[in-house]
């Protein structure tokens, strides 16, 4: 009788130190859910936390987090948000900083970690990460060009007779931040990790430059036509039709399908920049509901999500570019892995601050009248535009 009341006790007492988790995900890959569903299990197996996966759309989670959280209605943890909402999510006192809960990350590539940084703190823990990048057909271009010369020559070789050298959609302001970043202009500048969101930098001198060089791949090298979409680029490229495209990973799917030969990698630096091309980074990572009641088990479980290993199991489910530095070493023979690694490492987050959404739209209006004619007025065209973003944030 007494064994039975001591075996009573213990079950109490570990029913009592249970921390069940939930955990909001946006994951629609089958092998993706599979793979977090599997983590979640051996979770429970290590700690004796249950854990409950719910699948809510990526659209409606930051809404349904900061109306939902202080009532206690929220998740434990979230799996996972992109870095483009945290400064909503952070005003709104709905995610915890992670600084006391991180150990180390030097494992972790720098650019991820500082879209995942909000005021001077961490809000999330990087997982995976996304960028454009310059995808060649090694049957056209064996050795992709490191220079803007040998760039410009390979293109003008390949284009013709219904084929393309070089395309990129020009009116996408987002696919060619990486030139603008490259002449010194920005959007918000970045003073020490603090954006500053009056110091817009979209209509400077360097911008000027950026808009001219995308002209130019229009009008002055007879690169990349009128109407061309990111359909119309990936198409042309699935076709073998085109030499070089950027575009991001979101496309690999279909071009490895197509069975093209491709190799991925950096754009050269534009002629007469200041710095190298440095393309928009978008990140995502796991967060912690502030409300939450078990915070030190959700970050336990968010760790054994972003560890190397599995950023690497991840990967191979669902080909998502891993931000461990480890994990990209040990898939280093994927060239996906690898070259979209290096543009992301070579890149720049894209602004976390709600003050973003003020900028898209006359940004945006900007690069596409930039280029929809020969050589327009570009200081008049992106002084509109400077406006336009600062009445905005007014």
């Amino acid at each position: 009788m007494n064994k039975v009341l001591i075996l009573l006790s213990l079950t109490l007492a570990a029913s009592a130190s249970a921390a069940p988790l939930t955990v909001w995900s946006h994951f629609t890959d089958a092998a993706e859910v599979s793979w977090l569903q599997t983590q979640a299990a051996a979770y429970t197996k290590a700690s004796g936390n249950k854990v409950t996966i719910v699948s809510v759309p990526l659209d409606q989670i930051p809404d349904k987090l900061i109306q939902g959280a202080p009532k206690g209605q929220g998740p434990d943890l979230i799996v996972t948000l992109p870095q483009d909402r945290f400064g909503q999510l952070a005003a709104s006192g709905v995610v915890e900083p992670l600084d006391r809960y991180i150990l180390s990350t030097s494992d972790t590539d720098r650019t991820a970690l500082s879209a995942m940084t909000y005021r001077g703190k961490v809000f999330g823990f990087p997982m995976f990460a996304e960028a454009m990048a310059l995808i060649y057909n090694k049957a056209l271009v064996p050795t992709p060009p490191t220079t803007w010369n040998e760039f410009i020559s390979v293109a003008q070789k390949n284009t013709g007779n219904g084929k393309f050298g070089f395309l990129v959609d020009l009116t996408n302001a987002y696919a060619n931040y990486g030139i603008f970043s490259a002449y010194g202009s920005y959007i918000f500048k970045n003073n020490a990790g603090t954006l500053n969101v009056k110091d817009v930098g979209v209509g400077n001198a360097g911008a000027l430059k950026a808009v001219s060089l995308m002209n130019d791949l229009r009008y002055k090298y007879k690169l990349v036509p009128e109407g061309v979409s990111n359909d119309v680029v990936k198409s042309a490229f699935v076709d073998g039709r085109a030499a070089m495209i950027i575009t991001g990973p979101w496309d690999m799917g279909d071009i490895k399908k197509a069975g093209i030969q491709y190799g991925i990698t950096t754009l050269p630096t534009p002629p007469g920049a200041t710095s190298k091309w440095s393309p928009f980074v978008g990140v995502q990572g796991v967060v912690l509901n502030a409300y939450g009641k078990n915070k030190n088990a959700s970050a336990q479980f968010a760790k054994r999500l972003i560890t190397s290993t599995s950023q690497v199991s991840f990967n191979q489910a669902g080909g998502r570019i891993p931000v461990s530095l480890a994990a990209r070493t040990k898939l280093k023979a994927d060239p996906v892995v690898t070259g979209f690694g290096k543009a992301i490492s070579a890149g720049t987050p894209m602004p976390n601050v709600p003050q973003m959404g003020s900028v898209w739209g006359p940004w945006g209006s900007a690069v596409s009248q930039s280029v929809q004619k020969p050589n327009p007025n570009y200081a008049s065209i992106l002084e509109g535009a400077l406006k336009e973003i600062n009445s905005n944030i007014k």
